[in-house]
This record gives structure tokens, C-alpha cells and sequence, in this order.
């Protein structure tokens, strides 16, 4: 099994982390800060399973065209592979995966 580097964008983090941000200030009184850093930390954990056990697809939103897609059961990554690197340039929840 080949060895990948992983890279992430500002652009990806910035998607897990707002999701995340507005399902606290949605849900401030059954949703936890502690909760917050968990999904967090999952959703960039879930990017090192990319290309291991999370498999490639075709792109199901068309401004991921170009992109390989990867996803977990709440998470699509779009990602580039060159090399041994993975670059996640974006990633969606899935709930928004929508055009």
C-alpha cells in the first residue's frame, strides 16, 4: 500500500470549522464546545482515510469537476493527488452537498 502525504486548504478548513461554529450557536444549549472540537478533530482525522479506505468517486456537484471525491458517512472531500501528496481543496458537509 503506497504512502501518502496529506495537505488540506485554508479553504477546507475553514468549511469543517464554520459548519461546525454555526450548528453551536444553532444548538448553544444541547450542543457542547467539547462536542464542537470532537466533530472537528473527526472531520480532519477522516482526511488521512482518503485513497485508504475511503474510496475515490467521480464528483456529484459540478464545481468538484476535475477533483476526485472522497466520503465518510457526514463528510465529501474533493482532493487532487500528485505523487505521494493528497490535497483536500475543499470539503462539504452532507447535508449541504447540493448544487
Amino acid at each position: 500500500m503506497q504512502q501518502y502525504k496529506y495537505l488540506y486548504t485554508k479553504r477546507t478548513a475553514a468549511k469543517i470549522r464554520s459548519f461546525y461554529r454555526n450548528v453551536a450557536r444553532k444548538y448553544c444549549y444541547t450542543y457542547s464546545y467539547e462536542d464542537m472540537e470532537r466533530n472537528v478533530r473527526d472531520a480532519f482525522f477522516a482526511i488521512y482515510a482518503i485513497e485508504r479506505t475511503l474510496r475515490r468517486r467521480k464528483p456529484t456537484i459540478s464545481r468538484w469537476e476535475g477533483y476526485h471525491m472522497a466520503n465518510t458517512d457526514k463528510w465529501y472531500y474533493a482532493y487532487t493527488i500528485e505523487g505521494d501528496t493528497i490535497t483536500v481543496v475543499d470539503a462539504c458537509h452532507a447535508q449541504n452537498m447540493h448544487e
